[in-house]
């Protein structure tokens, strides 16, 4: 976690979206440490927390929507020539694809506050063709939900542990 302070003491708003974009995507950035120190560091004034929120906000979003556009426009080709070696035949799915077409807006909200599951599901919605709008919108729902929460609690937990001060 030192190169994500040292990140954000040096880049600031531009590096916590950036993490975020980056770790929703797939790479290994602890996404909700980094909202829960980002909001920690609006409670003792160092960062803004409208802005913080903001910011976390539209780096997930930006994450999400780069993973949606890669899963349809890669997505299935990959799965065809590659899910075989771990273990995910075209049987399996098109079993994913049929669940996820039925319960998709539900699990792309809640998956949010999985992590692992958050990462997969915009890959899963672009490879399963889901509309963009339908997307979209949960998407929206869902980050702002998470962006909100996991500043808030670095916000008033960061601000009554005497041992961050």
């Amino acid at each position: 976690m030192p190169w994500m302070i040292e990140m954000i003491s040096q880049y600031g708003y531009l590096a916590i979206f950036a993490l975020l974009a980056l770790g929703i995507i797939g790479l290994p950035v602890p996404d909700e440490l980094l909202t829960l120190f980002v909001g920690y560091l609006s409670s003792v004034m160092v960062l803004n927390f409208t802005i913080t929120v903001l910011v976390c906000f539209i780096g997930s979003i930006t994450g999400m929507l780069i993973s949606y556009t890669i899963g349809l426009r890669l997505g299935q080709p990959v799965i065809d020539k590659f899910g075989k070696w771990v273990g995910l035949t075209p049987k399996r799915f098109a079993s994913v694809k049929r669940w996820f077409s039925r319960f998709g807006n539900w699990t792309i909200f809640f998956a949010y506050f999985i992590p692992g599951i958050r990462h997969v599901t915009s890959y899963i919605s672009g490879i399963s063709a889901m509309s963009f709008r339908k997307f979209l919108l949960v998407t929206l729902a869902g980050a702002f939900t998470w962006s909100l929460l996991f500043v808030s609690i670095g916000y008033f937990a960061g601000a009554r542990l005497p041992i961050l001060k």
